[in-house]
């Protein structure tokens, strides 16, 4: 298993990571986002001494006016000053990032049980921005949604996945046909199977699917065509070479929904 974060983040996450098993990447096969996810934005930290401005580590979703979802594993083992902001620009140059298109994190609070349970990672986290977005957030899916369906339905569906980092465009080279770009990037997606904390989705070039590679930690795997908006799983992991299979965090879960309850954001289950 591979957690998709960006290369450098891995170094310092490499603690967590070990019970984990690896860490998230970007958009694979896909296409310019331009307008159509608004509400899809990278997260950044000046973390590279090396290079100017905050950099693209992870991405996630607007799921309330200042709230934005992501994976628990993106804000862990960090510095505990560390500071973080989030983009929504469809572009993103750290060398050009100026306060008007950064929102500052002021705190985010990360599932107490992240990392705990191999079949459930319970690998969430909400992070407070100090200015609200002037985008619509995204919908959360319903309890028990994935539950309530046939194999015969749960075939049929269709998913949408949104990220910044890596891009994939060749189908042979393995991680050299990697391209660093950091915009905000789409994807459609097909359904591979469904675990009880989590919604297996084809990547696979050959058979029609894009999906997600390095940077692409905590985004969103919309249900429906490429203008979705209701969010049911987010980014986490999958094959080394972005390639394959997309292992995306279910979001109808009762423990999932529980957190996402302290929130306001879903009725209590």
């Amino acid at each position: 298993m591979r957690i998709k974060l960006g290369f450098v983040t891995v170094a310092l996450l490499c603690a967590v990571a070990a019970g984990v098993a690896g860490l998230a990447q970007a958009i694979t096969f896909g296409e310019p986002d331009r307008e159509r996810h608004p509400n899809v934005g990278a997260l950044v930290a000046d973390w590279n001494e090396d290079s100017p401005g905050p950099d693209q580590f992870c991405t996630g979703t607007l799921v309330d006016d200042n709230l934005f979802l992501t994976a628990a594993h993106c804000m862990a083992g960090w510095p505990e000053d560390q500071e973080f902001w989030v983009t929504f620009d469809e572009e993103y140059d750290e060398g050009d990032a100026t306060p008007d298109g950064l929102h500052e994190v002021t705190t985010f609070t990360m599932h107490e049980d992240f990392g705990h349970d191999s079949a459930d990672l319970h690998d969430l986290a909400i992070v407070e921005l100090e200015t609200a977005p002037n985008v619509t957030p995204a919908e959360l899916v319903d309890l028990g949604f994935f539950d309530s369906l046939s194999q015969r339905e749960l075939r049929r569906l269709t998913y949408t996945t949104v990220g910044y980092g890596l891009v994939r465009e060749e189908k042979q080279g393995g991680p050299n046909a990697f391209i660093d770009e950091t915009n905000r990037l789409v994807a459609q997606q097909s359904f591979l199977s469904l675990q009880p904390a989590w919604l297996n989705l084809n990547m696979n070039p050959s058979t029609g699917s894009g999906g997600t590679c390095f940077g692409d930690s905590g985004g969103p795997h919309f249900l429906g065509g490429i203008t979705s908006n209701l969010l049911v799983s987010l980014t986490v992991t999958g094959d080394s070479v972005c390639r394959a299979t997309d292992k995306t965090y279910r979001l109808d879960t009762e423990s999932a929904q529980e957190f996402l309850s302290r929130f306001g954001l879903v009725p209590e289950p």
